[in-house]
């Protein structure tokens, strides 16, 4: 009998993804799985999903960053006869937050840094000194290079935009907290610093599909590597 109705409610479940899909059933936005991603709606169980979706999707992305706070100009498409072709990129001057300089990131990166500035970075920021994230140094996201800059091996996702590492944050208070100075508690550092980034570390796999820091090797003492490639990393 349990198995009977294990299988009724399978096929039940079955019958509303498919109502959902031919629009047959009516779904609020939020929790229809096809319907685009809110950059500015709180993240739940389908963002993820939704995220990876528009990425794949330069247009319905571009359109969901335009409703966000972020500033940023759409790129034409550019091939490369180097295996660094950029492709769905845009230019992002500033968000909430300034840069250190513009950069040019594909739209899925840019739209993962909305979700992670609004939901982990500047609340981490509140929660350890009681302000707000002014200022990002990043070290760059386009490059057309190999991992690591080797002469041989597989394309960094730095070579097509889909990559970007960050240095240091700068609160409205001028307070520094950089990766290569703050990351370990040394001497008389404040504590706080450390804490902050690992849970900007931590968070950030909440939304970026690698994250890297100084935990993971020495190339990364300084910074944080955040990319939206295939691999699942959080180190």
């Amino acid at each position: 009998m349990l198995r009977w109705l294990a299988l009724l409610v399978l096929l039940a479940a079955a019958g509303t993804a498919a109502g959902v899909w031919a629009g047959l059933v009516a779904v609020p936005p939020r929790y229809d799985p096809w319907a685009r991603l809110d950059l500015r709606a709180e993240p739940d169980w389908l963002t993820g999903f939704k995220l990876s979706r528009l990425a794949r999707d330069p247009e319905q992305c571009r359109a969901a960053l335009g409703e966000t706070g972020l500033r940023f100009t759409p790129l034409p498409d550019r091939p490369s006869d180097e295996n660094c072709a950029l492709s769905g990129v845009v230019r992002v001057s500033r968000s909430d937050v300034a840069f250190s300089s513009g950069f040019i990131a594909t739209c899925g990166l840019a739209a993962a840094w909305t979700l992670f500035e609004a939901n982990v970075l500047q609340p981490a920021a509140e929660r350890h000194f009681g302000r707000k994230v002014a200022r990002v140094e990043h070290l760059g996201t386009y490059a057309c290079r190999n991992v690591y800059g080797r002469a041989e091996g597989r394309r960094s996702e730095h070579a097509g935009a889909n990559a970007i590492d960050l240095a240091a944050f700068v609160l409205t208070d001028g307070t520094r907290i950089g990766v290569l100075n703050d990351w370990e508690t040394k001497g008389g550092s404040d504590g706080r610093k450390a804490a902050f980034l690992r849970e900007v570390r931590d968070g950030a796999c909440r939304f970026f599909n690698v994250v890297l820091g100084p935990d993971y090797n020495e190339a990364h003492r300084n910074h944080f590597h955040l990319d939206m490639g295939r691999f699942g990393v959080c180190r």
